[in-house]
């Protein structure tokens, strides 16, 4: 019977190809981010008082709340490569399965926030902040979507016995993705929430 990483050829070798393609996509995420943040700050700048002002419409305890929620999504998703490290891939299974729960979560608290500041007559294109703010948050939505996905997906190959203590590039690579995506959140709360 052939190793689960068999048909992956050398596994040093994929682990070093797909570490440099994942760090190569992470940087067109960082220029998509770093293009919206240094929008906010020129627009920030020229509008400070309109800023200030709407930056209090914002549920923080909302916005504090899902910081909590991923936050401890990032220490499942350790604790996930870590057991695939040590060859527990069922534990793998429960730890990403607990972040892909938590990203649900997160994306729940977001649509509620969301439906509120709606029915308040809050929308996109209500000024310029609040223009920035919905696309700076649902870009960022869409991007934990998309790694609820990913990490499903890896969970799904766990539950094949597609990975084991000597194939782990899957596993590292979508936690390193999810990490990203939770440093995203951890800039967009205090620019949003905290000091407008």
């Amino acid at each position: 019977m052939s190793s689960p990483h068999a048909e992956h050829g050398d596994p040093a070798v994929a682990f070093e190809t797909a570490k440099l393609g994942i760090w190569t996509f992470l940087a067109t995420e960082v220029l998509l981010f770093g293009a919206l943040f240094t929008a906010y700050a020129v627009y920030r700048a020229k509008f400070p008082a309109l800023f200030q002002a709407e930056h209090l419409k914002l549920d923080r305890v909302l916005g504090t709340v899902n910081t909590v929620v991923l936050i401890t999504s990032s220490l499942t998703v350790v604790l996930g490569v870590d057991a695939v490290r040590k060859g527990k891939t069922r534990l793998l299974q429960a730890y990403y399965g607990a972040t892909v729960l938590l990203g649900g979560v997160f994306l729940c608290v977001k649509y509620v926030e969301w439906t509120a500041e709606f029915s308040h007559g809050v929308f996109p294109g209500t000024n310029i902040f609040f223009s920035l703010y919905f696309v700076m948050t649902g870009l960022h939505g869409l991007h934990v979507f998309l790694g609820m996905c990913v990490l499903a997906y890896v969970v799904l190959l766990a539950r094949k016995g597609r990975l084991s203590e000597n194939y782990t590039t899957p596993v590292e690579m979508s936690g390193l993705y999810w990490h990203f995506v939770d440093l995203v959140w951890i800039y967009l709360l205090p620019l949003l929430y905290l000091i407008g």
